[in-house]
């Protein structure tokens, strides 16, 4: 029986300890909020989205940093275990849009609960209000946590399950980033992910809390193209938000550090431009006689007719039978490609996860073991890892997890260390 010390206890923290008790160990959980899964109790609003139920190419497409590194411990303990463990320890779950599984009473808070009890049934030790200030090795092995309160509590192995940096009110606060550089790891750069965007219209604040359904998006960093996707947006008194932005911005965070990017909607992607024009003309001419600003009501929801005149450049007083066929054409173009000037990402407290981290090459895929420090093992957000919305940051949380709990401890690897 190994003696292993988990720092954090929040998704990761929480279930590599329980396999590593499951394994027969000594497991020590250190989490300085007052309560375990603070995260987790507000992952998916609330509700808790634990994974998603697809097939795993379609899991591993959907990590958009080093999915190559996940390979081993996706295959190793899959989404279709996470929902067997779940159910197993009581914890019913269900299967909705996009594959996304939820508890089926939609409350994070059983999630947790279910956690928990495993936790006490299997004997781990759990201590609340206590931060973990370092982790310490002698001669490239762990050796001990240094707590917050000056205590020393030594161990044969340490996972570090710390979070990132999103949500920083739960606690993530970037500790397991201090505690890899203090062991010689590279961290890589960080930052918010999962977020919504700035714009720079000034006409965004009159689209406040209007949602979009059934538009597609591109990103544009001049021709090149970096995002295209279908489906729902919502626009914010700072910008745009909603699935389609979130996602986004798991691929453009980086270039908004450097520039400003165009976004460009399709209100109408179910029409190409020659039907589209169709449509329009059929609306202006049984409109013949009323103001622009009157005539195009069908055409978008009440809160886009305003910005979508404006932008046009159409004198809304202006009787449809004087628009010119050129002015139309230019106004279904509008409608084909309406743009917005992307400025940059909302602060980590509006972050579903944090991008960047402990860098992957110096980590054992498939033990999560760190390569610098014999005993060490990383789970969770503290990597460099991150995927889509969708229940997949849940699955890497838990997949690193398993494999960092099932080999901590493990005296037939741990004989090689001179422990």
């Amino acid at each position: 029986m190994a003696k292993i010390l988990v720092a954090g206890g929040g998704a990761a923290g929480m279930f590599s300890a329980v396999w590593a008790a499951r394994n027969g160990h000594d497991v020590s959980i250190y989490e300085k909020n007052e309560k375990l899964g603070k995260k987790l109790f507000i992952t998916g609003k609330g509700r808790c989205n634990i994974t998603n139920a697809c097939d795993m190419d379609t899991l591993l497409q959907s990590v958009v940093t080093n999915r190559s590194f996940l390979f081993s411990s996706f295959y190793g303990y899959t989404n279709q275990d996470v929902i067997g463990f779940f159910e197993d320890i009581g914890v019913k779950t269900k299967v909705e849009r996009g594959g996304r599984v939820f508890p089926v009473s939609d409350h994070s808070s059983d999630v947790i609960r279910g956690l928990e009890r495993e936790l006490l049934r299997l004997g781990v030790k759990v201590h609340l209000d206590t931060e973990v200030k370092a982790v310490e090795t002698a001669g490239g092995v762990f050796a001990r946590l240094m707590l917050a309160d000056g205590r020393a509590v030594e161990g044969d192995a340490c996972i570090v399950a710390t979070g990132g940096l999103s949500y920083r009110t739960t606690g993530s606060t970037g500790d397991g980033y201090r505690f890899a550089r203090s062991l010689g790891h590279e961290v890589t750069d960080c930052m918010p992910c999962l977020v919504p965007v700035e714009a720079a219209e000034p006409w965004i604040l009159q689209l406040q809390g209007l949602s979009l359904r059934n538009v597609e998006v591109i990103v544009w960093d001049g021709k090149k193209q970096l995002y295209r996707e279908f489906g729902e947006m919502l626009f914010t008194h700072y910008g745009v938000s909603g699935p389609l932005l979130i996602s986004a911005s798991a691929y453009i965070g980086k270039k908004l550090r450097e520039k400003h990017l165009v976004l460009e909607v399709d209100l109408k992607p179910a029409l190409d431009v020659e039907a589209l024009d169709k449509r329009v003309l059929r609306d202006f001419e049984e409109n013949r006689n009323r103001q622009f600003k009157n005539a195009i009501g069908k055409l978008f929801p009440t809160k886009l007719i305003p910005v979508m005149i404006e932008v046009s450049g159409i004198d809304p007083d202006r009787k449809v039978h004087g628009i010119s066929r050129e002015e139309r054409r230019a106004f279904v173009e509008l409608i084909k490609h309406f743009r917005l000037t992307l400025t940059g990402l909302r602060g980590y407290n509006e972050a579903i996860i944090t991008r960047g981290g402990v860098k992957t090459k110096e980590v054992d895929p498939g033990t999560m073991e760190s390569k610098l420090a014999k005993g060490v093992y990383f789970a969770g957000e503290v990597l460099d890892l991150d995927a889509l919305t969708g229940g997949f940051n849940l699955q890497i949380a838990w997949s690193t997890a398993y494999a960092a709990g099932n080999s901590a401890g493990n005296e037939e690897r741990r004989e090689g260390y001179g422990i």
